[in-house]
């Protein structure tokens, strides 16, 4: 006979969102910790580039790849880079920000090969990053997070 839970259960969305995937290896959870605030501490530098001469990257990056309305992609670009970084570092709706700045890397990337070519050296640091911003997609938090507190919460209200 199939059991039916009497405590309800967070739901799909916000399970996505929140619920990190982890491990109990503490050396693990710092390294994790680590790499959010490194991923999200110097992506910072470069929305704050990009904000500091909005219209020259609009110019330069954003009208140069094809999308239209330049300035406000650029705005949209820097204040992701900026506000999603600092939101990653905090580990709050961290899956939401690492998929936001993965599609600003991909951006990147996708500006860089049509400037370049496959040359490494433009590549190689959006490639890093989005790679970090993948692993967050997929991953989550961690255990030091904003956003493994809030599940945690919900889940401890959901059994009580």
């Amino acid at each position: 006979m199939t059991t039916i839970p009497t405590s309800p259960q967070p739901n799909l969305l916000i399970r996505l969102l929140l619920q990190p995937v982890t491990t109990e290896d503490f050396g693990v959870q710092i390294l994790w910790l680590v790499m959010r605030v490194g991923a999200g501490g110097l992506m910072i530098h470069n929305g704050l580039d990009k904000l500091a001469d909005i219209q020259g990257f609009a110019d330069n990056v954003v009208a140069y790849i094809g999308l239209p309305y330049p300035v406000f992609f650029a705005y949209c670009a820097a204040y992701t880079e900026v506000i999603g970084a600092i939101l990653l570092i905090l580990g709050l709706l961290t899956r939401l920000n690492a998929a936001a700045l993965l599609v600003t890397m991909l951006v990147a990337i996708f500006f860089h090969i049509k400037g370049n070519g496959l040359k490494i050296t433009p590549l190689e640091t959006a490639t890093l990053y989005a790679v970090f911003y993948l692993f967050f997609l997929a991953n989550g938090a961690g255990k030091f997070a904003i956003d493994t507190w809030l599940w945690q919460k919900l889940g401890s209200k959901s059994s009580s």
